[in-house]
């Protein structure tokens, strides 16, 4: 690829559960959309549904690419799912010109990913990170900055300083191990992987050990996302109102709506929501410590002076409370993108830098 300026790139995020896009032209606005797609239950349909995606935000001369579709269990692999998720785009749009982002920090060739297929796996983290770290303000200079992405699935915590990415691992059992890879996201988490307990007329109740309710259903009931938001399968295949998604609750301890008072599922949401916000708490304070900025525990002062948290994604609110927490400097990145961009962010920061938005390289 030449090093011009694109007329037009079209950014993906291709996920298991979702397929993120960002559409960019010179000088002109993003257009952005987020679709629901169980890839595993569909593999064959993903290029239908990237053309779909694609012909409602507008054509693209180029596409640039991420993807975390590659560790759904429909493939066998990791170097599985990326084929074919890179088959699957250049079947979408055969006359495109494709760039593919790594984990390095660079974009890569389709010819040059079939040689190293791990190198791009799970890397949309890397491209957030890299175009935060390039355009932000303070994030390019000496400030401490950590990026913390809450998505419907996962949370992203990225160390940035002097305007380069310090992530300390690139892949997600790496990034797993030492906090920068937290399970735990707005709408798909089961409820089960979150807690153990929940509060139940005055006691603590164990919950049932089955798929009955989702992270998505305490967000609904507690006000934190709309339900037009929660736009993911529901564990009862039932809609994604807030008394629906207080019946999956009481399920959570084998009971129902008749059984439980508005009160009690309350008391049980709040519970869950404070553990899944101790969830990312602790990776935040394992990637604080893991940089020498912060000591102990991660409740003492910080070792620099100050210490920025970016949060983006559909839970954002998730980790502006968790950053809160640590006393963190919340700097949320929908006051600068817009709340609908905020929640495709890797889809955007690949077409940004495509663009040559933060002097992106070339591609290999």
């Amino acid at each position: 690829m030449s090093n011009r300026v694109p007329r037009s790139v079209l950014g993906w995020d291709i996920g298991g559960a979702n397929l993120k896009a960002a559409r960019l032209v010179p000088g002109g606005p993003a257009t952005t959309l987020s679709v629901p797609f169980e890839l595993w239950r569909e593999p064959g349909a993903l290029p239908q549904r990237l053309r779909a995606v694609a012909a409602q935000l507008g054509p693209a001369e180029c596409h640039a690419v991420t993807m975390t579709a590659e560790l759904a269990d429909c493939f066998a692999t990791k170097r599985e799912g990326v084929a074919a998720v890179l088959a699957a785009v250049e079947a979408a749009f055969p006359d495109a010109l494709l760039a593919v982002w790594g984990a390095d920090g660079a974009f890569h060739s389709p010819a040059a990913v079939c040689q190293a297929p791990l190198s791009v796996a799970a890397a949309n983290w890397a491209a957030t990170a890299t175009w935060i770290a390039r355009t932000f303000p303070r994030a390019d200079r000496e400030s401490a900055v950590l990026l913390v992405d809450v998505g419907s699935t996962t949370t992203d915590i990225v160390p940035i300083a002097g305007g380069a990415v310090r992530a300390t691992g690139c892949t997600d059992p790496d990034r797993l191990l030492n906090g920068e890879l937290v399970y735990t996201g707005a709408l798909r988490t089961n409820c089960v992987a979150i807690v153990r307990r929940v509060p139940l007329w005055g006691r603590e109740c164990p919950v049932a050990s089955e798929l009955f309710a989702v992270s998505g259903d305490v967000h609904v009931w507690l006000g934190h996302l709309d339900p037009a938001g929660y736009d993911v399968a529901t564990p009862d295949g039932r809609s994604t109102g807030r008394e629906e998604c207080g019946a999956r609750l009481a399920r959570l301890v084998c009971a129902d709506r008749e059984m439980l008072s508005a009160a009690d599922l309350t008391a049980i949401a709040q519970t869950i929501h404070l553990a899944q916000v101790r969830q990312i708490e602790q990776g935040l304070a394992s990637v604080l410590a893991g940089q020498g900025w912060q000591e102990g525990d991660g409740h003492t002062k910080p070792l620099s002076d100050e210490v920025l948290a970016i949060t983006t994604g559909l839970g954002h609110f998730l980790a502006a409370e968790a950053a809160g927490r640590l006393g963190l400097t919340v700097v949320p990145l929908a006051e600068h993108v817009g709340a609908e961009a905020n929640r495709v962010t890797s889809a955007l920061a690949v077409a940004a830098l495509l663009m040559g938005i933060g002097d992106s390289p070339g591609v290999s």
